[in-house]
């Protein structure tokens, strides 16, 4: 019985590689890439457990446990960065995430399509842009005779220079997040809106809706677990704060807010040459996310029945 179980087994997998044989020879590629660049480097973190040295390499190097870990929980700046990675990733979920939402919202409302697609262009415009180009604009613009301080100036408010003080920089580093990819993202949330059946709005227009209960009672659930599903990602990263970005605009003035995981890992990896301690607090980076990922799709499937798995 159970050998002709796997004969029929082997021969619906045989059937099947004969039938979609295109699909998965160009599976391949992306295949290769996946355990080249992505799951053979991951034996590398074998070194958060070891006293690396690249003269003795992965398996020659003295294997010392949690010493890292236990040395990176007792570090004098460990609280401060672990609460500017959380801050910053929380300031940008709160007003980063329902940005692109809300754009698309507002656009689907649009009825001028010529202005619609001007707007559209405007907005997708700095997604596309290098982010040292994009650091250097922000530094311009911050210095005490910048943009920024002309305006406040205008209104009464004394000239600063703004990425010198500690207070300001998660708003700039927030809000020029939202400038940057507010246009970008919103191409999702109007590719889910297309989705939606016209009747429904037909029906509500009979029933005396207006466009506000149209879209709070058939735009926002229609597009519900499109948004569900890319908040739960984008919780599997709270701590992935981008080093680039605020490499490029901090300095020591303002490490008291600026400085966070991945440019702490920067620094002590690539500038003290530090790989184990490093590598230790990488981990740890990650293991958070993973936890904050499958927590927070846990809550979305009791709350909503909408998970990712």
């Amino acid at each position: 019985m159970q050998t002709a179980r796997r004969a029929s087994l082997g021969h619906r997998i045989a059937r099947d590689l004969q039938r979609h044989k295109w699909k998965y020879i160009l599976m391949i590629p992306i295949l290769i890439y996946l355990i080249l660049f992505c799951y053979k480097p991951m034996y590398g973190l074998i070194i958060a457990f070891k006293n690396y040295k690249p003269a003795l390499g992965f398996a020659g190097s003295k294997w010392v446990g949690l010493k890292y870990f236990k040395k990176f929980f007792g570090d004098y700046y460990f609280f401060r960065i672990l609460r500017n990675t959380f801050l910053i990733s929380l300031y940008s979920i709160l007003w980063g995430f329902p940005a692109p939402i809300l754009l698309a919202l507002m656009l689907n409302e649009l009825r001028g399509e010529r202005f619609k697609r001007t707007v559209q262009t405007v907005t997708y415009i700095p997604h596309f842009i290098s982010m040292v180009v994009i650091c250097s604009i922000i530094r311009q613009f911050c210095l005490s005779d910048g943009v920024f301080n002309d305006i406040g100036a205008f209104f009464g408010a004394q000239r600063t220079a703004l990425l010198q003080k500690p207070g300001y920089f998660r708003t700039i580093y927030v809000a020029s997040g939202i400038w940057q990819e507010i246009g970008w993202s919103s191409i999702i949330y109007l590719a889910a809106l297309t989705g939606i059946d016209p009747q429904l709005y037909e029906a509500a227009e009979i029933d005396g809706a207006n466009r506000l209960r149209q879209t709070w009672h058939i735009t926002l659930p229609g597009i519900m677990p499109t948004i569900i599903m890319l908040l739960i990602l984008r919780m599997g990263s709270i701590l992935g704060v981008g080093y680039e970005k605020i490499l490029l605009l901090y300095n020591e003035t303002i490490y008291e807010t600026a400085d966070v995981i991945s440019t702490y890992v920067y620094r002590k990896g690539l500038i003290e040459a530090n790989f184990s301690y490093s590598t230790a607090v990488g981990l740890f980076n990650s293991i958070i996310n993973v936890v904050f990922l499958v927590g927070t799709n846990l809550i979305s499937k009791k709350v909503t029945d909408i998970g990712l798995f």
